[in-house]
């Protein structure tokens, strides 16, 4: 049996390649088309112009999709690892909102380009990532909280938590500087840069935090692979009488009194 067929790790190995291969295929294929400049583009400007924006609108509603999976499948992990401490489940319902709320923003950069609506593109990236960064802060707190003798996974997830701060207020302190030192340029709709540009610098230390901010926040899925590996999910199928158009009073009682989120 391979690594990823093992219990649901392929769920967080699936986002995190699939993520991964939606910016650098916008990328190349934007690149490919002279749309924007090889040298680090914002990612937005690789999702701006047809094709690329398709192709990078489909691949990040999935991407959503995915990461919710994988965000409740780790709270239910969390959940029935510890049921009866408060303050673990507190954080873990905590962690599920933030997550689910990252992801919705995913869904708004999909679909709400940079060049169409700044404003909404603006507001899906601060859910995304400073939601999202947030998220990162809670599951680290859980994974202090549930190992407390091994903390390997601990260091490594805090490790990309300080990852992913730092390359949000470098990008903030870059695009502020960028954006005020404006000299009649609009660089919402500006896709090329030439070197020789006053804020060129200013422009690179920006695109550069912001493909470090997306991959650190991708990353940090990696670290539930071996938790995910641990668990299985099971479906089971009752059917109750002779046809399919036949179902026990009794079997939809019980199915309504279910809790809304299942088991695991």
């Amino acid at each position: 049996m391979w690594w990823f067929q093992q219990g649901l790790c392929i769920l967080p190995s699936a986002l995190v390649v699939w993520t991964s291969a939606s910016f650098i295929f916008s990328y190349v294929t934007a690149v490919l088309l002279r749309h924007v400049d090889p040298l680090v583009p914002y990612i937005s400007d690789t999702g701006t112009v047809p094709p690329e924006r398709c192709l990078f609108g489909i691949m990040l509603n999935i991407s959503a999709l995915l990461g919710i999976a994988t965000i409740y499948v780790r709270y239910k992990q969390v959940f029935y690892s510890n049921p009866e401490e408060s303050t673990i489940l507190k954080l873990n319902k905590t962690g599920l909102v933030l997550g689910t709320v990252s992801c919705f923003g995913l869904c708004i950069i999909a679909n709400f380009q940079k060049s169409t609506l700044i404003v909404m593109h603006v507001i899906g990236a601060c859910l995304t990532f400073g939601v999202g960064t947030f998220y990162i802060l809670a599951q680290t707190i859980l994974s202090y909280k549930l190992s407390p003798g091994n903390k390997v996974v601990f260091r490594i997830r805090l490790i990309v938590l300080l990852w992913c701060a730092a390359s949000i207020v470098s990008m903030f302190i870059s695009s502020v500087m960028l954006y005020s030192a404006q000299d009649g340029v609009d660089f919402i709709q500006k896709m090329h840069w030439d070197p020789d540009d006053k804020e060129y610098s200013l422009h690179i230390m920006s695109t550069v935090s912001e493909w470090s901010l997306a991959f650190s926040f991708v990353s940090f899925f990696l670290t539930y692979i071996r938790d995910f590996q641990k668990i299985t999910l099971y479906v089971v199928v009752q059917l109750d009488g002779h046809s399919v158009n036949y179902t026990n009073p009794q079997f939809t009682t019980d199915e309504s009194q279910l809790p809304i989120s299942g088991s695991l």
